[in-house]
């Protein structure tokens, strides 16, 4: 095969397959041949702009911020790095060709094993591409082009790269590593083996899939339990012999890293999250997120099964060349309203349980992510009832006051994570603010304050302890308002994060839009990472 790239490493037919754990293998696929073309690619007239603004992020002196940029064109996708990169593409059977590479392949490495436990990742903070992992590289990079409105150009920042001075934080995510998309994983209860927390990795797309199976919903179609799924069953986590569960509770710790929650809960810091992976199944190697390993895309990615740019969420912010409009989802001004950008015809697990059960009653505490919910927190800002809020996290139970008083983001997270708690346990009580309710046969409750902590802190500090700790003790607080219910025998439950967290160093700092703005380059540059050229 011929390639710009000059190398051909692979021959006709051979594909990289994943397996957990390990780096991609090649495999034989006879007479494969034909591609899935991607939904955005650069255009003839976009190729001068970007090949320039490739010669300026690929250049040695934004290498200690740039890890990889990522396009597609020509029918193709393209990791390049300052050192290397790997043309490849996509067939329609879904697997991945490489088609060439030049110098070092940054998408090389995809095992999933890499920086566990928590002692290796603290070994080998913000680690050089040379040294890091991209777990599901290929099936990462094409599945962001799918969307139409994905950019010219997705830049990935390195591990190192600190962008305080541009909104970021001393703990951060966003990137292809494997440390920033890895999530925790955790299932519980009846229905689930408790195998305890075993070597293994999966992704977060398999949640929505592996929930419906325990539930029991009925089929999408085919075998899907949702609508056009990415994901899969994780069958090495359920046994069913004993019966399905009647209700299932899932918990998302936003940004949480898992090497530091496992590592605290086998330290008796987190009783909660320890009593979970006791009792059922947690993966060392995580949950690996979507690209852009950022919140709301991939909060959508767990309860619909769908990678980001198959749901339409695709980052927290980007602009639409279509409409001529930015879109921003991931702020509290747009939450209530966040999934209108929602590719038709998506389904979430509420979905799911209605298709099967009409009359089932679910539940959607402090998640954005709504779609088919019966109760939803976002759906009293809909209509204007505006639950009512704590004006100071003071004396409010299960906070650190600590950090609860110097740390505007901590008091906040604090107060929305103490309402959601209100909530969920009034749920379980059957009365919340004068309403009744069923027992829910499916409640999603997402909490904010790890979110919050590990940025602001970076995932091995003090204040994300803290935020660990307290989250911990809201979890158990509505565990124990499922046992009052007198279900917790009949439910089973997970918990997750939508991402992972990664402290970056302080010292290597820097801006590429700097550097292109001074080349006189026109562009947006939508959530540090998508670059769109030719706009303003």
């Amino acid at each position: 095969m011929s390639s710009a790239l000059g190398v051909n490493v692979c021959t006709k037919g051979e594909f990289y397959m994943r397996r957990p754990g390990r780096a991609p293998r090649a495999v034989s696929l006879p007479g494969v041949t034909t591609t899935a073309p991607a939904a955005h690619f650069v255009t003839p007239e976009r190729e001068a702009e970007v090949e320039a603004a490739l010669a300026i992020l690929l250049d040695s002196a934004l290498d200690p911020i740039v890890e990889m940029v990522l396009l597609s064109r020509d029918g193709a996708y393209e990791a390049a790095s300052h050192d290397g990169r790997v043309r490849f593409r996509r067939t329609t059977s879904g697997e991945h060709e490489v088609l060439a590479t030049e110098g070092a392949d940054p998408l090389a490495d995809q095992s999933t094993d890499t920086f566990v436990p928590l002692a290796a990742e603290r070994e080998h903070l913000h680690p050089h591409r040379r040294d890091n992992a991209y777990p599901f590289g290929f099936e990462q990079v094409s599945q962001l082009f799918d969307h139409p409105a994905a950019p010219d150009l997705c830049v990935i920042h390195t591990a190192a790269h600190n962008w305080e001075d541009q909104g970021g934080h001393r703990g951060e995510h966003g990137s292809l590593d494997v440390v920033q998309a890895r999530a925790p994983f955790v299932i519980a209860g009846k229905g689930v083996r408790a195998d305890g927390l075993v070597p293994r990795a999966g992704r977060l797309i398999d949640v929505a899939p592996t929930v419906a199976e325990l539930l029991g919903c009925a089929p999408a179609a085919g075998d899907a339990r949702l609508a056009d799924e990415d994901g899969q069953v994780r069958e090495d986590v359920l046994d069913l012999a004993g019966g399905r569960p009647r209700h299932v509770v899932g918990f998302l710790f936003d940004g949480t890293n898992p090497n530091v929650l496992y590592a605290m809960a086998e330290a008796g810091e987190a009783p909660n999250v320890a009593r979970l992976i006791e009792m059922g199944t947690a993966y060392e190697h995580g949950a690996m997120a979507g690209l852009p390993t950022v919140t709301l895309a991939n909060h959508t990615s767990i309860l619909t099964g769908r990678l980001p740019a198959h749901h339409g969420i695709l980052n927290n912010a980007w602009y639409d060349r279509r409409t001529g409009r930015q879109i921003i989802t991931n702020s509290s001004a747009t939450w209530p309203t966040a999934m209108e950008t929602v590719t038709a015809g998506v389904e979430s697990i509420h979905d799911a349980v209605h298709r099967t059960w009409p009359d089932a009653f679910t539940a959607s505490v402090n998640e954005p992510c709504d779609i088919g919910a019966d109760y939803s927190t976002f759906g009293f800002f809909r209509r204007g009832e505006v639950p009512p809020i704590p004006k100071s996290p003071d004396g409010l139970p299960h906070s650190t006051e600590r950090f609860v008083r110097p740390s505007k983001d901590y008091s906040w997270s604090t107060i929305v994570d103490h309402m959601a708690v209100e909530q969920a346990t009034g749920i379980w009580s059957g009365d919340y603010r004068d309403a009744t309710y069923p027992a829910p046969r499916f409640m999603w409750c997402n909490f904010t304050l790890t979110d919050a902590a590990f940025h602001e802190g970076g995932p091995h500090s003090e204040i994300a302890a803290a935020a660990v700790r307290d989250c911990d003790a809201r979890l158990g607080a509505v565990l124990a308002a499922v046992e009052r219910a007198g279900v917790f025998d009949d439910t089973a439950f997970v918990l997750v994060a939508d991402h992972g967290m990664e402290e970056n160093d302080p010292a290597v700092g820097g801006d590429w839009d700097v550097h292109l703005r001074e080349a006189g380059l026109t562009f947006r540059d939508e959530g540090y990472s998508f670059l769109y050229f030719g706009e303003q």
